[in-house]
């Protein structure tokens, strides 16, 4: 899938506005510390937009349930129990069963369910069975859910050689083993329009029946999750009158045709319209989106933000998408696997108004849609970066000690304190606005060709991208960059994250699964390997060094690594282009997956001496729709004062039909 989730793990630094008087840094709990983001400008739209914004947040709140549902078939019951007892409870709520217990349902909440939201191994309560039995009378079949470590461990396993949608936790699959599922897909894609391929399998959960017949459940108004999806098709509707011009309408209509007969060639037709829709400033996502909670790719988690158009910002954006076709004539792949017209590629910078299912509470800071091939090479692409939540996270980073820590040198450090979030920014919009439409598969690749290690490819395909071209003359003739050397912090972060920092994510011991992840230590480690030697003095181009029971990242030659990021970035392409599935899964498992015990160690504890929370994640604003004796919105206003466990429990009680 092409949805980017490139969540910085810390801001390096660089200057990002501060708003006066807003506190972005709210609470802090187990391995999360949360923060909340400023829709800077919602008061200056119209009424109309506001109205619009109004609605369109209301349908987004409403597939909470939907997502719950999707990341394990006990997590809604686990939700409802857990918050029943926490709002019921008379006993000591400062005993250290209870406050356990708190810990393990913020935990639940912010990871829609009983998995890590990005590790996605299962939760271990460390409050007793015993108290948690007393005060529920739960069944044992959800105390040995709970507590019994062998049951639903993963709610995502990638590991080779096992069955994956047997091993994974998450709700996509009824029954069906992974060959079964492959194989049933395999005979739909088959019979179905092999030149404009409607995505199958996205919006469905795949049954085998007592009777051994398998089929699709599909997700309708009138199928499963249909009580939550005739409340987002609700407020679509009660947005439809306040969108900004026709298309719009027909964006909004499409959308509702599909949710209300989870037709998919309805969907494509929504797709195209919603992608060629451009000149609104306030847009939406809204649907079935995601594909990286199914182990095998393909089925699609609930989503929705709505925002609108930073004006100032976007013209950064806008500029590389105007020069979209030099950059797929000047990149460094095979010409067969390039795109001979690049078609329809907007992009834009947003202010998120509202976060909802699989990106809340924690979320991406930079969208590529859609994810249909072929919809992307006859009409284009959407591709936007959040700055308000690229700006939350700056802010909540500042003065936490990662710089100094794991920095190499001074001279790297000063780079990355003058250009690193500037070019955090940069990349991420070369990689959503380009990475993601660049290239094309070959006729007759399925899009699916590369099973479970497609999405850890198209990560890195989209990332080798941008740091390619962030290198690039290109960018400083653009003035997207300030000098010739600006972009040395961009690698700098990178290489360090991949290598070193980002595994404080990761429990010592275990090995890296998610894909996010997993790109970024193949770029990273293949670089490592492959430069060695072949800096231009003879040199390894980067290397891993010690000083001081330390270890660091030095890059001895900017250039060159550039030219290694090219020479994989061909390789990829490649991979994805033909669906060469071996190829795939050996870069994968060779450079992606294993971690250094020893360095894995020792990072940790660096790490823990500086007192981060490794993940962050978003309280929303409230808004509250003002009216008239008619019934008429007159206003709608914004408000930052809504707590936590506050706001997650208005959402069960206000957003649940159960």
């Amino acid at each position: 899938m092409l949805f980017s989730s490139v969540i910085a793990l810390v801001s390096c630094g660089g200057s990002v506005k501060q708003e006066e008087g807003f506190n972005y840094i709210d609470e802090r709990f187990a391995d999360i510390q949360m923060l909340r983001y400023n829709v800077e400008g919602f008061d200056e739209l119209s009424l109309q937009q506001k109205t619009f914004i109004y609605h369109l947040q209301e349908a987004a709140l409403w597939g909470r349930d939907i997502l719950f549902d999707q990341n394990g078939r006990y997590n809604l019951e686990l939700r409802r129990m857990m918050e029943k007892l926490y709002q019921e409870y008379q006993g000591d709520r400062e005993s250290t069963d209870f406050k356990a217990f708190e810990t393990y349902l913020k935990r639940l909440w912010f990871s829609s369910g009983m998995h890590h939201h990005y590790g996605s191994e299962k939760f271990v309560p460390e409050f007793s069975k015993e108290w948690f039995a007393a005060e529920t009378g739960c069944s044992e079949e959800i105390l040995n859910v709970l507590f019994n470590p062998e049951v639903m461990p993963k709610r995502v396993n990638q590991a080779q050689g096992e069955d994956l949608v047997l091993t994974s936790a998450s709700n996509y699959y009824q029954g069906v083993t992974q060959a079964e599922a492959e194989a049933y897909y395999a005979r739909v894609k088959a019979e179905g329009d092999q030149q404009h391929p409607v995505m199958h399998g996205m919006n469905s959960t795949l049954v085998k029946s007592a009777d051994g017949v398998i089929y699709e459940d599909r997700w309708t108004t009138n199928g499963k999750y249909g009580k939550s999806l005739t409340k987002v098709v609700e407020n679509l509707k009660l947005a439809r009158p306040f969108a900004e011009d026709a298309k719009q309408q027909e964006v909004i209509d499409l959308l509702v045709s599909y949710y209300e007969t989870g037709d998919l060639h309805t969907f494509d037709q929504y797709t195209i319209a919603w992608v060629e829709n451009t000149d609104p400033l306030v847009d939406f996502v809204n649907g079935f989106t995601e594909s990286y909670g199914d182990p095998l790719g393909m089925k699609a988690s609930w989503e929705s933000i709505v925002n609108f158009k930073d004006l100032a910002a976007t013209k950064r954006a806008e500029q590389l998408s105007a020069n979209a076709q030099w950059f797929e004539v000047n990149s460094p792949v095979a010409p067969e696997f390039k795109k001979e017209e690049v078609k329809g590629v907007s992009a834009k910078v947003i202010r998120a108004a509202i976060l909802g299912g699989d990106l809340y509470p924690s979320t991406a800071i930079g969208i590529n849609l859609p994810n249909s091939n072929w919809v992307r090479a006859e009409h284009g692409s959407k591709s936007v970066t959040i700055a308000n939540l690229t700006q939350a996270y700056a802010e909540s980073s500042k003065g936490n000690g990662m710089l100094k820590e794991f920095v190499y040198g001074a001279e790297e450090e000063e780079l990355v304190k003058q250009y690193g979030a500037f070019t955090d920014d940069l990349h991420t919009d070369l990689h959503e606005c380009l990475g993601h439409g660049s290239g094309k598969l070959l006729p007759g690749v399925d899009p699916e060709a590369l099973k479970a290690y497609g999405s850890t490819i198209e990560e890195a395909r989209a990332d080798l991208f941008a740091l390619y071209y962030i290198a690039d003359d290109k960018m400083v003739e653009l003035g997207l960059l300030p000098n010739a050397d600006a972009y040395k912090a961009c690698y700098i972060g990178q290489m360090q994250n991949g290598l070193l920092t980002q595994i404080v994510r990761i429990k010592l011991g275990d090995q890296i699964e998610e894909a996010h992840m997993r790109n970024r230590a193949l770029i990273a480690y293949w670089a490592l390997e492959n430069g060695k030697g072949r800096a231009a003095d003879g040199k390894d181009v980067m290397e891993m060094v010690n000083r001081d029971g330390k270890t660091y990242v030095r890059i001895n030659d900017y250039a060159a690594l550039r030219t290694l990021f090219g020479e994989l970035l061909a390789e990829i392409q490649r991979i994805k282009s033909t669906g060469d599935f071996e190829a795939a899964r050996d870069l994968v498992e060779t450079y992606a997956v294993k971690i250094d015990y020893d360095l894995h160690k020792e990072v940790l504890d660096r790490y823990a001496n500086l007192d981060i929370a490794p993940y962050k994640g978003f309280i929303n604003p409230v808004y509250t729709a003002h009216k008239d004796t008619d019934g008429n919105i007159t206003d709608v206003t914004v408000s930052y004062t809504e707590g936590y466990a506050e706001q997650m429990l208005r959402y069960s009680k206000d957003y649940s039909l159960e």
